[in-house]
């Protein structure tokens, strides 16, 4: 399938009209028992889907709760809740809202949240997930709303600070925005996925969105932290990982994102320095400020224990591998996953080039090294797709990328020919 924009020169331009603000005006701010309970009634009145989006406060709160719930029905309006107060006052809505299908523009993003205050989705449509199918080059809500409906929607506090109260005027325009028109946008999606001979991929994607299972805790996220790689001494590690451990407990408990608590660089720096008093450790940068001398006792804490780890106890220079190593050390641990990599990949590449999709959608990146790695035990159509569908690969995928994969397979086992 093209995307409608790709022969953009041989069409005219399309005019694009601003959308500033919501056409029946920004909808109140609810926020009382009350006022849930009657938002419920007008949504029930409503028919069709239910478009919805939240707003966090990521890099402000060390929690990911929705500090904004944005509703709209057809019907029924829009609505802007506020849950903070009186979550437990939110049930009319989660009644009325279990059900009827919801959209929601990059799922995996909202549906946690809506989760934690125990908001249950039945039938979900997800119009980013959906423009990847049709193979857009830009899944951004702004940029899909232009390029269905050619509307230019206003943006500007993605990335604000969601838990402040009250929330500026501004801020409400904007969120009331994200929702305004997503009821038509999934309309002109779905017609279109229709018209590709794609909505049943779609279809079967948005439930797999739904059911599947939330990805497991990354081991050693001290690791992440910036710049960590400057580090080689395992003593330096051991205090990245005491005072990132001794952050997260306090970033936790004052639900404020850690690096505002402590910044990366400091913890690099204290690593690196390894101070051996309070007095030492304040004369560091970020460390000598008033915040930080406050807490200096539970930083100096962090160093102290690292510094008395036994050699035993510290940790590795790398971190332990999880899953197969990195392709190209394959040829000297698994000659035989390196030749099922070396035909199975470009036909996975080529397949989703000639289905216009992007290979990531066609199937999983870690699903076909996996496959790689370990290989099956006949190369075959059949054993393949049984192999892909316990590594959750949806029934679209199966059928498109199990022959060819297969025949990939096929020519990796061949013997090598002796020159």
């Amino acid at each position: 399938m093209t995307a409608p924009h790709d022969d953009a020169s041989a069409e005219p331009e399309v005019e694009i009209t601003p959308l500033l603000a919501p056409a029946d005006g920004v909808p109140d701010l609810l926020s009382t028992p009350d006022e849930f309970a009657r938002a419920a009634d007008r949504l029930a009145a409503g028919t069709g889907p239910i478009a919805l989006d939240t707003e966090r406060a990521s890099g402000y709160r060390y929690s990911q709760r929705a500090y904004l719930i944005q509703i709209r029905r057809s019907g029924s309006g829009s609505f802007l809740i506020d849950p903070i107060e009186h979550p437990g006052a939110l049930t009319p809505l989660i009644e009325v809202m279990h059900g009827p299908e919801w959209i929601l523009h990059a799922a995996d993003q909202d549906l946690p949240c809506l989760t934690e205050l125990d908001f249950r989705c039945t039938h979900l449509f997800d119009t980013e997930l959906a423009g990847r199918l049709l193979n857009l080059p830009k899944v951004n809500l702004a940029a899909m709303v232009a390029e269905f409906l050619q509307l230019g929607l206003a943006k500007g506090h993605g990335a604000a600070d969601w838990s402040h109260r009250p929330l500026p005027d501004e801020w409400l325009n904007y969120a009331a925005l994200d929702v305004e028109v997503l009821v038509e946008l999934r309309d002109a999606m779905h017609a279109a996925l229709a018209d590709a001979d794609r909505l049943d991929w779609a279809l079967q994607e948005f439930d797999h969105e739904l059911r599947k299972p939330p990805p497991p805790p990354r081991t050693d996220r001290w690791r992440r932290t910036s710049n960590i790689h400057t580090l080689r001494d395992q003593r330096q590690l051991a205090i990245v990982r005491e005072l990132w451990t001794a952050r997260e407990k306090l970033a936790a408990r004052r639900d404020v994102a850690p690096g505002r608590v402590l910044p990366d660089s400091a913890i690099i720096t204290a690593a690196t320095a390894a101070p051996e008093s309070v007095s030492a450790l304040t004369r560091l940068p970020v460390f000598g400020g008033p915040r930080q001398r406050r807490q200096a006792d539970v930083w100096m804490g962090a160093i102290d224990r690292a510094r008395a780890l036994q050699e035993g106890e510290l940790p590795p220079r790398k971190q332990p591998a999880v899953g197969p190593p990195p392709i190209n050390r394959w040829d000297q641990r698994n000659p035989a996953a390196a030749r099922r990599a070396h035909e199975v990949r470009p036909a996975v590449k080529t397949l989703a080039e000639t289905l216009e999709v992007p290979a990531e959608n066609l199937l999983a990146p870690d699903v076909v090294r996996e496959l790689c790695w370990q290989g099956v035990e006949r190369s075959e159509p059949g054993e393949v797709n049984d192999w892909l569908a316990t590594h959750g690969a949806r029934p679209w995928q199966r059928e498109l990328a199990s022959p060819p994969i297969a025949e990939a397979l096929s020519r990796a086992s061949d013997p090598p020919r002796s020159s």
